[in-house]
């Protein structure tokens, strides 16, 4: 019963018929089935009417063609030919093949109904070493993509940096190396200059915390690097100034009217349970577990606590390097995969982290525990400690074990029910007036999924990656009819 998503559809995408998509039927008749459902109107939770609804992707993990139109290597070139750093050798040469097959994953967008797409621009596609001249030939494919986009009627966001830094600048120190930071201000400037006749919000970075600490403290993923506690909180600072110089440098180069945010996995503090004296502890700890991200970028300045902490290790930094890290942003993003639960303490900080038991549901990623309270926690904390006025939730989603069937379908029920309960969680807080404007599910394509290879499968749409064959899940068919009923019923 392909009510929301069309047998003919289906059957056109993934190029079977129409009659093998069929769900089984179980129980009651698919009529009676529908007859027996509630009213809609009674039991859906609505969203906005100018909400939206979108997907996301990086370029390194979808794009592939890593030798053409001038594209320079990038530190994940490098690290993904590094024998025993990725899942079974993958790297992203090929990935999903998005740089020739663009078009085709756009009318799968169109058909699913989406309204927005966030993808990332390769900083080494338009600037093959990082700095210098800019190459042409990839900036155009961003632009012939935009216009693709905007053709079928979907809103283009773009993420200016997703972990992919020219290894060029990774040869000369990195993010360790101020002048980075000011390398990835001129790029930003330059591209988001470029494309904002068509594209108006603009995100600088993608998962600061991420990349940082899993790339340079933990080595597990680009650069491979596992940093002293000195060396690390110094590129840390590095990087948050990259932002905000960047943000700086994309507002002179810009139309008036361009939106400038950010896109981070914040560490969402949950309250272990919803009474005054927890709730209180989340919003002390989503300020100081985020100190040297978020919360540095919101309020232009560390918090005492994660100062002290890090004693002799802190950073040096200027007054102006500050200022310019707090420049205003336009719009928060957030990507929300898990929450961590906290309970009141009667510590300095006067909150603890709640560990989860072994026993802890998870999806296929361990790292990835159930926790649809986070996207409700997460943006309502970022608008009640910082008053911010315009949020997306910049990537959700869940890893799951999908198999194709042998009529070829994929029948993704766990992951259809962690978006449900996730976004019911979300429609809970945008109904209490948290100022979230849109939501980009993460993601729509199976990709290379970094240190994962491709193993782990985030999509919404299978990729045979050895033909590159799409085929939507059965989560295409929900996310599509939670599109057009701008509802979670």
């Amino acid at each position: 019963m392909l009510n929301t998503f069309s047998r003919r559809t289906l059957a056109r995408l993934i190029g079977g018929s129409a009659a093998a998509l069929s769900f089984p039927r179980v129980g009651l008749a698919a009529e009676e089935a529908s007859a027996s459902l509630p009213d809609s109107a009674e039991t859906a939770r609505t969203f906005p009417n100018d909400f939206l609804w979108g997907s996301a992707t990086a370029s390194y993990q979808v794009e592939g063609a890593v030798h053409e139109a001038g594209r320079g290597p990038s530190i994940w070139d490098t690290f993904s030919h590094t024998p025993g750093k990725t899942f079974n050798g993958d790297t992203g040469d090929v990935a999903d093949d998005f740089f020739h097959r663009y078009k085709e994953d756009i009318q799968i967008m169109k058909e699913l109904g989406l309204k927005t797409f966030r993808f990332s621009v390769a900083w080494s596609r338009v600037f093959p070493s990082g700095t210098g001249t800019p190459n042409p030939q990839g900036l155009d494919f961003y632009h012939h993509m935009v216009d693709a986009l905007l053709e079928a009627g979907i809103q283009p966001f773009c993420t200016l940096y997703h972990w992919d830094l020219p290894q060029t600048l990774q040869d000369k120190g990195g993010w360790e190396n101020r002048d980075t930071a000011k390398a990835f201000a001129d790029y930003a400037g330059y591209t988001a200059g470029k494309l904002s006749d068509k594209v108006s919000h603009f995100m600088t970075l993608n998962e600061m915390s991420t990349f940082v600490e899993v790339g340079n403290l933990e080595g597990r993923h680009a650069p491979g690097l596992k940093l002293d506690a000195k060396r690390l909180a110094q590129l840390n600072h590095y990087v948050v100034l990259g932002h905000g110089l960047a943000l700086q440098a994309i507002r002179s180069k810009t139309k008036h009217g361009t939106k400038v945010g950010l896109a981070e996995n914040i560490r969402i503090t949950a309250p272990v349970v919803e009474s005054k004296e927890h709730i209180e502890a989340a919003h002390k700890a989503v300020r100081e577990e985020n100190a040297m991200y978020l919360t540095v970028v919101l309020e232009g300045r560390y918090t005492e606590l994660y100062l002290k902490r890090l004693g002799a290790d802190a950073p040096k930094f200027t007054a102006e390097e500050m200022k310019i890290i707090g420049s205003p942003m336009d719009f928060v993003g957030i990507n929300v995969y898990q929450p961590e639960f906290v309970r009141a303490d009667h510590s300095e900080k006067g909150y603890a982290i709640v560990p989860s038991p072994s026993s802890y549901p998870h999806m296929l990623s361990p790292w990835l525990k159930v926790g649809p309270e986070g996207l409700y926690w997460g943006p309502k904390l970022v608008h009640d400690v910082w008053g911010v006025k315009e949020m997306y939730i910049t990537e959700n989603g869940a890893s799951s074990d999908d198999q194709l069937t042998p009529e070829g379908a994929v029948y993704d029920t766990d992951r259809v029910m962690f978006l449900r309960n996730y976004l019911t969680q979300l429609q809970r807080a945008v109904s209490q007036g948290v100022p979230v404007k849109g939501y980009f599910l993460w993601s729509l394509l199976d990709n290379f999924e970094w240190a994962d290879g491709y193993e782990k499968r985030f999509g919404i749409v299978y990729v045979d990656f050895a033909t590159q064959k799409r085929t939507p899940k059965l989560s295409a068919e929900f996310y599509k009819k939670v599109i057009q009923a701008n509802a979670v019923c």
